[in-house]
């Protein structure tokens, strides 16, 4: 039974998010259950602090929180049953971690295709199937 969608999404790539986010909707509705949305920002290296303003990070945290909330705004599913969470570190690991914290039944998330240098270093929805203590949904 599924009962929590973590939907990873990268606000740089609406297609992919508003994929990603269809089919979690449609999941949603069929098993009654609750959707996070999840974006993963990088950290800003230290070295750039100096030059920034102080309020730099505040700005880009509720800008990102801001996008998250219209593509939340959007899913058309019982708004106490939707949240979304901005998270800052390296993606497939962060993305474990929130699954494991929120207790994840099912990650859902759009992946590019893959390239010769992903088959090389790999990516990380791989990264997030090869590791996720749950299942995983895939989709292009």
């Amino acid at each position: 039974m599924l009962t929590r969608l973590l939907v990873p999404v990268d606000l740089a790539e609406p297609q992919m998010t508003k994929l990603a986010v269809d089919y979690a909707e449609t999941l949603a509705k069929a098993f009654d259950a609750e959707i996070r949305l999840a974006n993963v920002q990088s950290l800003t290296p230290i070295k750039l602090l100096d030059y920034l303003p102080r309020d730099f990070d505040e700005n880009i945290r509720r800008g990102f929180e801001s996008e998250l909330a219209k593509v939340a705004a959007d899913i058309d599913c019982p708004a106490e049953r939707i949240s979304t969470v901005l998270l800052f570190g390296p993606v497939y690991q962060t993305i474990l971690a929130e699954a494991g914290r929120w207790g994840a039944d099912l990650i859902v998330l759009c992946s590019h295709r893959p390239d010769m240098d992903r088959f090389l270093i790999g990516s990380n929805a791989s990264a997030i199937v090869r590791h996720a203590a749950c299942p995983v949904l895939v989709l292009r």
